[in-house]
């Protein structure tokens, strides 16, 4: 991956409503292999925030997210570039 893409992936990962779901689709990581990769980019501090703000969280993954939600993420979340 180069330096662009570990910068998405990071940033995909720590958005609410962007679903592990969609960043395996995106970059083919499943959510155990984010979590290695995350560990592997982050400083540890910055990882145990991630780790504690993710778990559990229902917006993460799309099987716990109400039927009504369909997208992957929010119209409104992407820069423009």
């Amino acid at each position: 991956m180069n330096k662009s893409d570990i910068s998405r992936v990071i940033e995909m990962a720590w958005e609410d409503r962007t679903p592990f779901e969609a960043i395996e689709l995106t970059y083919g990581l499943s959510e155990s292999q984010l979590i290695r990769f995350m560990r592997e980019n982050l400083r540890s501090s910055s990882f145990k925030l991630w780790r504690k703000r993710v778990s559990g969280r229902k917006s993460k993954h799309i099987k716990l997210r109400h039927p009504d939600i369909s997208r992957g993420y929010c119209p409104t979340q992407y820069k423009q570039r």
